[in-house]
């Protein structure tokens, strides 16, 4: 066990429940730090249910380019968690992570907070200390009462795709959970937000309204279009137009867009067209359609296979998932097969019917480590349930050796997919962490 594996361990204990939204712990500990949320980089505030790190990495891939020194606040972590913090580019030590968090600890003298409030406390401590030219603050769950939700007067705000997700948390409805993530926007700052449905957009347009937040709405003000395998982009200011994201699918367009849009809605920086185009070539989201070449889980795989990860859970980003393969599909045939873990709190049904007509075969799998995890069989037990050819397996080698034995000609597509914490465990078996 690592000094931050320990921390966190003793920092569980004090508040009973992981998710516990409030604005009120994390402030006060905050005013105890010094309040070092007044003290950070110029910032991006990015919310939304699905692209929000997709989102987030083609703007740090945009502005590395450009020369600029960028931190970064994300969440969950894959594999370890350092993840979550970059300074200038770079992933925070053990030492200088331990270190903070110790501080924190300290500081917050035992009384009740969520491990999540406690570590933005501690990325703002390190943001707030290291010198960069532009932070991006990823939300953690929600909006409103997000414990990264205390900085007052950011650069831009964007909102990503809005769908159904969490809703013991946010509510049971379009419009509710709509209304956390627009608790981030803030008077006379830019709002950039991804199309949505009428509803959603409705809750966010008058909450912009009632703050003086200019909006810029995708479809309506900008545009972000594949044509011809390239990406254009238009705007009030004019066209642009730049390589393909790396990022697979077409849904990355649409992310890759409202970066875009974030950028040239402030007059803070100045982006070269150069570095757009190196953006959308450089991005990296680990885990996002992100395809495996070789690693140990790779060589457990049929001769000839791919091999794809997605940590998509919820029914929104298991259809964007499906149409990029769908896409992937029609330039080269191949049997589609799933390998799915997933968590209890999760839509099963409603992320696996994306699939059904796709997918030829899915094997399911226990989440590892996850304390609500659904168990293999009732995976498969749901797939079979929508009408997917579906089995059971006790790990990931076992699943690549059943994908193996089905002797598919010609070789599978297997796309490892439902949860994040299944990704971060397929990044670690395979020996691939994000670096």
């Amino acid at each position: 066990m690592t000094p931050v594996d320990s921390i966190l361990a003793r920092l569980t204990a004090l508040h009973p429940k992981r998710i516990d939204l409030s604005l009120d712990r994390v402030q006060r500990l905050l005013a105890a730090l010094g309040n070092p949320e007044k003290r950070l980089p110029p910032v991006i505030h990015v919310a939304g249910t699905n692209g929000k790190g997709s989102t987030v990495a083609f703007l740090r891939a945009i502005l590395e380019a450009a020369g600029l020194r960028v931190h970064a606040y994300t969440s969950p972590h894959l594999v370890r968690f350092n993840e979550r913090f970059r300074l200038a580019g770079e992933l925070v030590s053990d030492a200088k992570l331990a270190a903070v968090m110790e501080e924190c600890e300290r500081a917050n003298d035992g009384h009740a907070i969520t491990v999540f409030e406690i570590t933005t406390a501690a990325g703002m401590l390190l943001f707030a200390r290291h010198p960069a030219d532009v932070l991006l603050l990823e939300v953690g769950l929600g909006g409103r009462l997000d414990a990264t939700n205390v900085v007052d007067d950011p650069l831009a705000t964007i909102i990503t795709r809005v769908s159904i997700d969490h809703i013991d948390f946010l509510g049971d409805s379009l419009e509710k959970i709509a209304a956390e993530k627009a608790g981030i926007l803030k008077r006379n700052v830019p709002a950039i937000v991804a199309a949505q449905a009428r509803d959603a957009l409705a809750v966010i347009e008058r909450q912009a309204a009632r703050l003086n937040a200019p909006l810029k709405i995708a479809g309506e003000d900008f545009t972000a279009t594949e044509e011809r395998g390239r990406l254009v982009y238009q705007d009030e200011n004019g066209l642009l137009d730049l390589p393909a994201p790396r990022l697979y699918g077409r849904h990355q367009f649409e992310n890759a867009g409202l970066a875009i849009a974030a950028l040239r809605a402030t007059s803070r920086f100045k982006i070269p067209p150069a570095a757009f185009e190196a953006g959308m070539v450089k991005a990296e989201w680990p885990a996002r359609l992100h395809r495996l070449t070789q690693g140990q889980l790779c060589d457990l795989a049929p001769a000839g296979s791919e091999v794809w990860l997605d940590g998509g859970h919820n029914p929104d980003g298991g259809r964007a998932v499906a149409a990029a393969l769908a896409d992937l599909e029609e330039r080269v045939s191949r049997p589609l097969v799933l390998i799915v873990g997933m968590l209890a709190s999760k839509d099963c049904a409603g992320f696996l019917a994306n699939f059904t007509g796709l997918a030829r075969r899915m094997i399911a799998v226990p989440v590892p480590g996850a304390e609500k995890g659904l168990s293999a069989e009732e995976v498969a037990d749901c797939g079979r349930g929508i009408g997917l050819s579906a089995t059971s397996r006790d790990n990931l080698r076992e699943a690549l050796e059943a994908a193996r034995k089905l002797e598919l000609d010609p070789p599978p597509r297997i796309l490892i997919t439902g949860s994040l914490y299944l990704a971060g465990e397929v990044l670690r078996e395979n020996g691939t962490e994000p670096a």
